[in-house]
């Protein structure tokens, strides 16, 4: 049966968003005065979105998975004991995390996050070995 991941991890892992969004938002601001300190912010946000977004990437699935697996639509649908507007809310939202496509979002800032901090890896050993 799944489980949440413990409390500290998910606290965890909304810090690491809040700073990732914030390191990001200060390379504007970080342009004006400092390119390390734009370069610093730029790799702590890109590290953070492709921390952040794989966890919620696996959320997702594992989501999708037990939605899937234990058939929980098809219960609540045949259910008796469920009050018909209770079912229809469950039902609702049971197949609106089944289809969202949230997941693929979170795959793509993964992975376009992880390229581009390939490329600034290799841009940036590649100017210091100049």
């Amino acid at each position: 049966m799944p489980h949440l991941s413990n409390h500290f991890y998910r606290i965890w892992i909304f810090v690491i968003g809040v700073v990732a969004t914030i390191a990001y938002r200060l390379v504007v601001i970080l342009n004006h005065y400092s390119q390390f300190w734009v370069e610093v912010a730029w790799y702590i946000g890109t590290i953070g979105f492709i921390w952040y977004f794989a966890h919620r990437f696996n959320i997702e699935n594992r989501r999708d998975r037990l939605i899937e697996k234990l058939r929980l639509i098809e219960k609540i649908e045949v259910s008796q004991s469920i009050p018909a507007e209770d079912k229809t809310a469950l039902i609702y939202v049971l197949k609106s995390l089944e289809t969202s496509l949230a997941k693929w979002n979170y795959i793509a800032i993964f992975i376009f996050s992880g390229l581009a901090m390939a490329y600034a890896i290799y841009a940036d050993l590649s100017a210091m070995l100049k």
